[in-house]
């Protein structure tokens, strides 16, 4: 059966996976990129605490997932719970990196004018210095839904929710009657979502970043 016919016979089917591989990836997304903002948020005027923040999420980049993924069933046994924990602690990383670099650009006269006016320290966190660094953030969950869609695929080897079955299973069974047409169908649909995540975040940043940042 050519992979035109596969699909067609199980579009319902394929729907309910891409929906999970979706919701999987945008709820670890968001729980992500918020941890990583409140982490950036509590180190960034500390040089020493945030350079090492820094250094830190660099190297927990080079955790190979499917690694950590394994010890995580360990404590969590098999399913979505290691599934979620591993890709939220992977999408924080490059939003670290970039909400502290944002949030350090901030000109210091900008500060010191909200200062000025008797700005709390959180006021001017949230009212000025989030949103001129907005930008810089913005970029870093981008890099980081690209990657978390990829790296979703691999829950697969916990029995976690998503694409990644369609692939695995498919490579198990190449030779086999629509193995390939399973591989290729999972990967086309990884591709389609992380297509359709960076065009909303591009509209996102549309509609969030003033002009003058942009």
């Amino acid at each position: 059966m050519d992979l035109w016919g596969y699909i067609h016979g199980r579009v319902g089917f394929l729907a309910f996976l891409t929906y999970q591989h979706a919701s999987l990836a945008l709820q670890t997304l968001v729980v992500g990129s918020v941890i990583a903002v409140v982490i950036a948020a509590a180190v960034y005027r500390l040089p020493l605490a945030s350079a090492l923040t820094l250094t830190t999420s660099r190297v927990a980049l080079t955790i190979p997932s499917l690694a950590l993924l394994a010890l995580l069933i360990v404590p969590f046994g098999l399913g979505v719970v290691p599934s979620f924990i591993m890709l939220a602690f992977f999408a924080a990383l490059p939003v670290i990196g970039n909400a502290i670099v944002g949030l350090r650009s901030v000109p210091a006269t900008v500060v010191e004018s909200a200062q000025g006016i008797g700005l709390s320290r959180w006021r001017i966190l949230l009212t000025v210095e989030l949103p001129i660094a907005w930008p810089i953030i913005l970029t870093g969950i981008r890099v980081s839904t690209q990657m978390i869609v990829g790296v979703a695929a691999i829950v697969a080897y916990v029995l976690g929710p998503g694409l990644g079955s369609l692939i695995f299973n498919g490579l198990s069974r190449l030779g086999g009657a629509n193995a390939l047409a399973m591989a290729l169908t999972g990967t086309i649909l990884i591709v389609i979502i992380a297509l359709v995540f960076d065009a909303l975040l591009v509209l996102l940043g549309r509609l969030t970043i003033a002009k003058g940042l942009s």
